[in-house]
């Protein structure tokens, strides 16, 4: 990594208001990775797993290779990856928090150039992507790709009011009878390049707490009805205990959640493997709030078979990508799929009753958690794993972000995009290759923080944490971390306040609010 800052180009600031998709070519156009390295003749089949709430230490392949301490929970499918793939011991989510974070994933850019940096939260509210933008679905879909999002979506959308072509922008909770939920309008994967979609609006915390397929509401039971999901008329109360009450479907179960949106997953990879190559965007909704597990999965006991609710769920998202893995496997074409498996934040250590107890650290060895701009935070799993491409364990220590996964399947697919259409995004391919010389390391980071708005700069080993707010009127230094010396950032070598750092931070602060105004490409 590079400690010294050199900015590239200003670029024209309108410039990044109308991107080009890429152009439509054959998918058989695959890149070289590096002079006299092999073809890439096939293009793969692509898997993204994006996790929900999971920390490092929810993986047990970190506790085994990384941290030498004994796993709670094994979490035995997503070890695999890791064993014949690149495991990113450096890698970030773009912020501390779910939905800001699936808008750099989709698009692979910075939360700031977004109409909503701190994130679209409400199932009513406008998408913060338009159809225009490169996303993981029409990038691919424009490669010649079968394209298909399951799970969580967290990005807002477009609903009719009964009887109107108006679009309800109102609240999601509460009693919605003017509201018509039966089809999602605009605003989801359709509109972002998703041929196929099966998709829960607010994943299990709700409200909503619906789902639907190709946009359109999926009953889950064939009595299912439209109805107020509240105290009175929910089976359990916690499955409204974290977002509360709202509209829904009357056979609403979080606990098999799970199991729905992933037989789904495998059923479209028998659908569509042996035909044109696919792309799979999953996902998981695990291991969010609320902690209801299933009694089994797949013949295993998933409820009590760990110290706490919430190892349950960390353990059933291991099924889930096992019960993937197993569909690819059934079709014969695991051995060429690209398989990126990551986490929309940091891991749970609020709310989480015996989890700590038991000696498990959602975290590992890093400060903080979920909504925080510690280490904890944003530093997630990542993934990347080609079996018939890279069969041993690679691991890595080049930063990167969950924006990189744009750019990286993208060329895997054949079409390397240019810094316009993904002005944030690195292509990582070239590790998978063990192939540095055609690599372009990362020369500074651009994060976020959590609800409480903090900023992260990191460049080298220095990290500056900044206060904002959610205007952004305001850019305050409140801590300055020495990760190589402090990686577990101790408030008392907290540097902010140190004389002989002070000019580091201006510098830093700068070079910040430098990047963001003038909107140039950060890699």
């Amino acid at each position: 990594m590079v400690s010294n800052l050199s900015l590239m180009p200003l670029i024209i600031l309108n410039m990044m208001c109308s991107i080009a998709l890429p152009s439509d070519s054959s998918a058989q156009n695959v890149p070289r990775f590096g002079e006299g390295e092999q073809l890439l003749h096939q293009p793969p089949n692509i898997v993204v797993i994006l996790a929900d709430d999971i920390g490092v230490g929810d993986i047990s392949f970190y506790r085994n290779r990384l941290s030498k301490r004994k796993p709670v929970v094994s979490t035995a499918n997503i070890d695999a990856l890791a064993q014949q793939g690149v495991w990113f011991a450096d890698a970030h989510s773009a912020t501390a928090l779910c939905a800001p974070t699936r808008y750099a994933v989709m698009t692979g850019k910075n939360n700031y150039r977004s109409y909503a940096p701190w994130g679209v939260w409400g199932s009513f509210q406008p998408n913060a992507i338009s159809a225009e933008e490169p996303t993981l679905g029409n990038v691919l879909k424009m490669q010649g790709y079968n394209t298909g999002f399951i799970g969580k979506w967290h990005l807002g959308g477009d609903f009719k009011l009964k009887n109107s072509d108006k679009i309800y922008r109102g609240t999601d909770e509460g009693l919605l009878d003017n509201v018509d939920l039966r089809t999602m309008v605009g605003g989801g994967p359709k509109e972002l390049g998703f041929e196929y979609s099966f998709m829960l609006p607010d994943g299990i915390q709700g409200p909503l707490y619906l789902a639907y397929e190709n946009q359109q509401w999926y009953p889950l039971h064939h009595n299912s009805t439209l109805l107020h999901v509240s105290k009175e008329t929910t089976k359990d109360l916690q499955i409204i205990s974290d977002k509360g009450d709202g509209m829904g479907d009357s056979h609403w179960d979080t606990a098999i959640i799970g199991d729905v949106i992933s037989q789904k997953a495998a059923d479209f990879i028998f659908d569509h493997a042996n035909k044109k190559p696919f792309l799979l965007y999953y996902a998981s909704p695990m291991a969010h709030l609320p902690h209801l597990p299933p009694e089994n999965f797949d013949g295993k006991q998933v409820a009590g078979s760990t110290p706490s609710a919430h190892l349950d769920m960390v353990y059933e998202l291991d099924l889930q990508v096992g019960r993937i893995i197993s569909a690819l496997k059934a079709k014969g074409v695991y051995e060429n799929t690209l398989i990126i498996f990551t986490s929309d934040n940091g891991g749970l250590t609020w709310k989480v009753p015996g989890t700590l107890a038991s000696g498990h650290t959602p975290s590992g060895i890093y400060r903080g958690s979920k909504n925080d701009p510690y280490e904890g935070g944003h530093r997630v799993p990542f993934i990347m794993s080609w079996a018939n491409k890279k069969p041993a364990t690679i691991i890595s220590n080049e930063p990167v972000l969950v924006q990189d996964i744009l750019s990286t399947i993208s060329a895997a697919s054949g079409n390397k995009l240019s810094v316009e259409q993904a002005p944030d995004s690195n292509n990582l391919l070239p590790l998978l290759f063990d192939n540095a010389a055609e690599f372009k390391s990362r020369e500074y980071l651009m994060l976020q923080g959590g609800s409480r708005n903090e900023i992260i700069y990191r460049q080298g080993d220095w990290k500056l944490i900044i206060q904002s707010d959610k205007t952004l009127s305001k850019f305050e230094p409140v801590a300055l971390f020495n990760l190589t010396d402090n990686i577990t950032e101790k408030e008392g070598d907290n540097l902010i306040y140190h004389p002989q750092h002070k000019k580091r931070v201006a510098e830093l602060l700068g070079r910040y609010l430098d990047i963001r105004q003038t909107r140039v490409p950060t890699i």
